[in-house]
């Protein structure tokens, strides 16, 4: 009898009106085509939402719906968002607020 291991896919659901994101690889070269090492490489703002919350609880006890949806890809501010691993993925945790903007 052989055991076989079986992978499970991790599932991350935020909570209100949190957003997960999968940020965008970092530019390897210059704008003069020159070389930069990961140590000098700048972090992106820029993302693609891979899961979203149910939105904003109101005073009313309703939820507001977020404006984003899972695949858009956005841009972000660079103080708000908390970094995690799963799975040796990289992903960030944010409020919708801290989202600036819809790359269409």
């Amino acid at each position: 009898m052989t055991a076989t291991k079986s992978k499970t896919k991790c599932r991350l659901i935020p909570l209100g009106d949190r957003i997960v994101v999968e940020r965008e690889e970092a530019e390897g070269r210059t704008a003069g085509g020159i070389l930069l090492p990961d140590s000098a490489r700048d972090k992106p703002s820029r993302g693609r939402v891979i899961s979203v919350g149910d939105g904003k609880l109101m005073e009313n006890g309703k939820r507001a719906p977020l404006q984003v949806k899972v695949g858009d890809h956005v841009l972000f501010t660079t103080y708000g968002p908390e970094e995690f691993k799963v799975d040796d993925n990289e992903y960030l945790l944010m409020r919708e607020s801290d989202v600036l903007a819809v790359i269409g």
